[in-house]
């Protein structure tokens, strides 16, 4: 800072004041001392400026490297947390590193509130962080003293993949779950109910979240040639690896229907063209966004139904072969 001020010709005090927005320097002068800043390369130590703020208004997200849905998730929560006054810091869980490292990272940062994607914590660890600042779970149905819940409704979600599979005439719809994946009983459950609903059998398969998961179904599927004409899966990415698999020995969709979940940017692919249910991340964010705003302002809280999906017919499926 004492740098720019010497470049700028100005007091140290009021490079403050131009780094700070803060009020009592001319435009000209904000204008040179940014000058003076960008040529010697100057920015602001934002964690510094943290430490002297009693509140920091900075929202800690944690999200899954490996999940697609949830880089989605995290630009929608960039726009709404923008729009309330918010910033956001990141940090990631990764197969080399633990969700308890990423929210210890979030809180190391002074963040005013945690918000947890699909988050594996136990309930109890989960209400245990809630005795230092608010916690928002997102796309897990969790019950949890004090933490709010903001999600899709997957049992819908499933319904509507369901009953688009019926109205083209399948009766024999495979579902290939997501094992302990956070939502996957719950698109489970709306699987079955949707089949017995319409009077049919259900069929279930373990499958998995990730494309090795999906191609590992798919060899599964061509080994025990279950009579199924179509196949509802966890999510996109299972979807993808197990049509890259069954696509070597079945015709997508002439011999077999496939749906996925999430309408993430792979399933959008030119090649891949999944019908998929997509999950309104635009939603999502911003009721997140508010939960957080909420309790941070001490207002009183409700919970938040669940959010309907929508369905996103493409080209992988169609009627079955007569």
């Amino acid at each position: 800072m004492e740098d720019v001020a010497r470049v700028a010709g100005v007091s140290r005090a009021l490079v403050s004041i131009v780094y700070r927005d803060a009020p009592g320097a001319s435009e000209a002068t904000r204008a040179r001392v940014l000058a003076a800043g960008s040529e010697l390369g100057y920015r602001p130590d934002h964690r510094a400026r943290l430490l002297g703020r009693t509140r920091t208004r900075l929202l800690g997200v944690t999200f899954d490297v490996q999940a697609p849905f949830h880089g989605d998730l995290v630009e929608a929560l960039y726009s709404a947390a923008e729009a309330a006054g918010y910033d956001l810091a990141l940090s990631a869980v990764a197969p080399s590193r633990q969700e308890s490292r990423a929210v210890q990272s979030l809180l190391d940062y002074r963040c005013e509130a945690l918000v947890l994607l699909g988050p594996q914590l136990s309930p109890s660890a989960l209400t245990a962080l809630t005795e230092s600042q608010p916690v928002i779970v997102v796309g897990r149905k969790v019950k949890a003293t004090g933490v709010d819940v903001v999600r899709t409704d997957d049992m819908a979600g499933s319904r509507l993949a369901v009953e688009h599979l019926l109205s083209l005439g399948h009766r024999s719809i495979l579902h290939i779950d997501g094992g302990k994946s956070s939502g996957a009983a719950e698109r489970r459950t709306g699987y079955r109910n949707a089949m017995r609903h319409a009077g049919l059998s259900p069929l279930v398969q373990t499958g998995g979240r990730t494309e090795a998961e999906g191609a590992d179904a798919a060899k599964t599927f061509l080994n025990d040639a279950p009579p199924a004409t179509a196949v509802t899966l966890f999510n996109d990415r299972l979807a993808t690896g197990f049509l890259d698999t069954i696509r070597q020995s079945l015709r997508v969709p002439q011999d077999l229907s496939v749906v996925g979940y999430d309408n993430t940017t792979i399933s959008r692919l030119s090649h891949i063209s999944l019908t998929t249910i997509a999950q309104n991340t635009a939603a999502l964010a911003a009721e997140t966004i508010a939960k957080a705003h909420t309790r941070l302002t001490d207002a009183p809280t409700a919970p938040t139904p669940p959010i309907p999906p929508t369905l996103v017919p493409r080209s992988t499926t169609s009627p079955p072969a007569s």
